[in-house]
Parts: structure tokens; C-alpha cells; sequence
């Protein structure tokens, strides 16, 4: 279990986030088409899973957007946002906002992804929703680079995780 704070208030997630050089967890999204995608789907690019609460919140639209900006840079590179907004929200923002170098996945129909990846919310008035964090995965699934944003209402180091790529 990982503690961070929101507004100052501490709050618990789930468990960890998975090691550096360990393999990705296997995980099930669904796709703003109500499809289902895995990480099986990816393989052989590297991934940033930028994973958090709501894209209704200010701190996450803006790491999409900053993402989206970044991901056209990055060669053999799929940039994954995930949180629990149904896909229909996620469509209309990444469409209002021209976003095409990201791809919007809702963890809403597969709770698993957010046990195993150690960033559910156990507790406070966010139980239920997915912490901030940042997950990069090489291409043959190994994690080589994991954040989990200490204050819910702050950004990830973007740096810090694009640097592994670059």
C-alpha cells in the first residue's frame, strides 16, 4: 500500500506500483469505440501509461495535453491516458481538444488494471478512482520507469519520464 495526499490529506492506494525491471502487469481497457485493447496489443512499442483521476480535473487534462505534445517526438512510442472516465468523455475531450498523438483508454469496465498496477484509491473522498501516477514500458514489457505523483493535485515529472526514451 503507497500513500499520497490530496489537498494535503493522506490518502492510500491499493498496493505499489510494479517494480523497475519487472514485466507490465497484463491488463484489459476499454477503447472510446467500447472495445477492449491489452497490453498484448502493444507489443513491441515502448509505452507511457499516464494514468489519473479525471480528465474533468484540470491537472489531469493538462498531462494529456503536455503528452499528446511530447508523443510526436518519440519514436516506436504509444502514449496510453487511462483513468475512469467512460470512453465517451474521453472521445469528446480528445476531440474538442485535437488531441491525436494519445490514446484514451477507461479502466471503468476493468477493475483489475487498477489493483494491479497499485493505484487504486482505498480510501478518502477519491476511493474508487485511480491515483496519479506515470508507467513506462520498454518494448518486451518490462517497466523502466514508474511515478506516483506524490499530491494528487500535482503534475508528473514529464522530464524525468520522457528522459528513458530519449
Amino acid at each position: 500500500m503507497a500513500q499520497i495526499t490530496s489537498k494535503g490529506k493522506i490518502t492510500n492506494t491499493v498496493g505499489d506500483l510494479p517494480e523497475v525491471g519487472s514485466a507490465a502487469p497484463a491488463f484489459v481497457l476499454t477503447k472510446n469505440d467500447l472495445s477492449d485493447t491489452d497490453l498484448i496489443d502493444f507489443r513491441g512499442k515502448r509505452i507511457i501509461l499516464n494514468i489519473f483521476l479525471s480528465l474533468e480535473t484540470s491537472v489531469c487534462a493538462t498531462s494529456i495535453r503536455r503528452f499528446n505534445q511530447e508523443a510526436s517526438g518519440l519514436d516506436n512510442t504509444v502514449v496510453l491516458c487511462v483513468s475512469e472516465d467512460l470512453p465517451f468523455t474521453q472521445a469528446r475531450f480528445c476531440g474538442a481538444e485535437g488531441l491525436e498523438n494519445v490514446i484514451t483508454l477507461s479502466a471503468f469496465r476493468y477493475r483489475a488494471f487498477a489493483n494491479s498496477y497499485g493505484v487504486r484509491i482505498i480510501d478518502g473522498p477519491l476511493s474508487g478512482l485511480t491515483a496519479r501516477a506515470v508507467i513506462v514500458i520498454d518494448e518486451e514489457g518490462r517497466v523502466i520507469y514508474r511515478e506516483l505523483v506524490p499530491e494528487i493535485s500535482q503534475e508528473p515529472d514529464y522530464e524525468a519520464a520522457l528522459s528513458v526514451l530519449r
